[in-house]
């Protein structure tokens, strides 16, 4: 058979692809997005830790190694809407310095772009998207519009840990998330009912089924599932995307050709893909695809208090932000930036239940303890930035997945500055909680959140895959979306800057459509 062809094809369903899809679908474009995973509904979303298990990675394995190994499960996703569909919508702007690292204080490398190049997408998103916030009292954030809706309640944990931030001279702000306060553009306000990590069926959470994908839809775009890609198709000189190649999970493969190709899948697809499509891997003159994998340094400060802490309630994100510490400042010992998210939504178990925060417990001290805790444990995340290193890299791996593609395999260790930014943070995150009052604090070990890197953007075919605008610099119709593209890392939650780079990306396409192939 012939294969199938369309004007764009973008590969994953997630916060940037679904963006990119919608907006070239609305605009006339013929638009395929292919879904390695199972399909959903929002009808299909259940408030259950162990459900959510399913909305996370079921792909092919991850080879990590390194002194601080990815993680691979939490982080990504796996069906509709991808990783979107289970994120906890905290939606942050870096700053401006994350956007110069190199030139101001010789650490990692610059974007090819500013913050007030990107700014009028982050306005243009949350206008869009909606984000509940307070952008008087958020002191630290960088100049834009006011949010559109005001800031989701706080409760009782939150107000608990927000005494010692104050106690201590530190400020905190209420936490932006695209989650609505009120009601927003036909979606309902959230009934904090601390179930974001299993999605959310409501629509009060800016998940894809909910925004993009919908709109996608409805503009005739095509979601198919079940589609694996292996390998972008390419022309002979490797120029220029001819489509792709796919696998279902019943072993039958396909094409699609496409005037326009865009990967917007995970940070460890994406790579993959590119390797496995070419000799040397496509688009990789700069030998950089792979390179540079990140992760934000990451550790939960827990503390026992003896007033009620209703750490049920509230959104599983956090309550308040403390972005005090966020400013680059080489006196401190490291550049490194971090953030405290504070006053997480808890609930009984799993990966970030209230059992797992005392693992060392068993029997009888472990129902003690549960006793306890579900009524007056509190917690905060810390958030520190993972500075690039080039050395942490994903490579294809001698072994092979079910239909004989190679398995992603990648290092991964915590540059020095990165780790004495965690070690800062979590003594102040111990001296916080015990201003607050809390008379037992304990904190986790040094973890990794958010998965960046591996196709990042720059001005130079030499040193980058992609330009500011995701476009190849080897292959002009091949299209880069999502945390990939980030040359730094910054010390927030990727994805409102992945999406407004989605949005300026996609005016981009539409701009310079008639330079695309037929």
């Amino acid at each position: 058979m012939k294969p199938k062809r369309v004007d764009v094809l973008v590969v994953g369903s997630g916060a940037a692809g679904s963006l990119i899809a919608a907006k070239l679908a609305k605009a006339g474009k013929q638009v395929a997005v292919l879904e390695a995973g199972p399909k959903r509904a929002m009808s299909d979303l259940v408030s259950s830790q162990i459900w959510a298990r399913r909305l996370k990675w079921a792909g092919p394995t991850v080879e990590t190694g390194g002194q601080d190994a990815l993680s691979v499960g939490f982080g990504t996703g796996w069906g509709t809407g991808g990783a979107a569909m289970h994120h906890y919508a905290c939606w942050f702007r870096l700053h401006a310095d994350d956007f110069q690292m190199k030139t101001r204080f010789n650490k990692g490398q610059d974007w090819p772009l500013a913050y007030d190049d990107l700014r009028p997408y982050y306005d243009r998103v949350q206008a869009e998207v909606g984000i509940s916030g307070d952008a008087s009292k958020e002191v630290w954030r960088p100049d834009g519009e006011p949010y559109p809706m005001p800031p989701l309640p706080q409760f009782a944990q939150g107000r608990l840990i927000a005494k010692g931030f104050e106690k201590l001279g530190l400020r905190t702000s209420p936490l932006p998330m695209a989650i609505n306060s009120v009601p927003y553009k036909g979606r309902p306000a959230c009934i904090f009912d601390g179930w974001c990590d299993a999605g959310c069926p409501t629509g009060a959470l800016a998940n894809p089924l909910a925004l993009h994908l919908k709109e996608a839809l409805e503009a005739k775009a095509e979601l198919l599932h079940d589609r694996r890609v292996t390998r972008v198709l390419t022309n002979a000189a490797g120029d220029q995307a001819t489509g792709v190649e796919y696998v279902t999970s019943a072993g039958i493969r396909g094409e699609i050709m496409a005037s326009v190709v865009v990967l917007a899948a995970n940070a460890f697809e994406i790579p993959r893909i590119l390797l496995n499509s070419r000799d040397g891997g496509l688009a990789n003159s700069s030998d950089t695809v792979g390179r540079y994998m990140m992760a934000h340094t990451t550790a939960s400060v827990f503390g026992l208090f003896e007033e009620p802490t209703d750490n049920h309630l509230g959104m599983t994100g956090g309550h308040l932000l403390s972005q005090d510490s966020y400013k680059k400042d080489p006196a401190k010992g490291y550049v490194a930036s971090s953030q405290w998210l504070i006053g997480n939504a808890l609930k009984p178990n799993d990966l970030l239940g209230i059992a797992n925060t005392r693992a060392d417990l068993f029997g009888e001290p472990l129902h003690e303890f549960m006793r306890t805790a579900a009524h007056h444990l509190a917690i905060m995340t810390f958030v520190g930035e993972g500075l690039p290193i080039a050395e942490n890299r994903l490579v294809l791996s001698d072994n092979k997945d079910s239909y004989g593609m190679p398995l992603a395999k990648v290092v991964h260790t915590f540059h020095d500055d990165s780790i004495r930014c965690w070690e800062a943070g979590v003594k102040e995150g111990k001296a916080v909680f015990e201003a607050a009052g809390a008379h037992t604090t304990w904190v986790s070990g040094r973890n990794r959140m958010h998965t960046l890197g591996g196709a990042i953007m720059g001005d130079s075919a030499k040193h980058s895959v992609t330009n500011s605008y995701g476009q190849a610099h080897d292959v002009d119709n091949l299209f880069v979306a999502g945390s990939s593209l980030f040359p730094t890392s910054g010390a927030v939650n990727p994805t409102f800057t992945l999406t407004a780079l989605a949005l300026r990306s996609a005016d981009h396409i539409l701009s310079s459509w008639p330079q695309f192939p037929d």
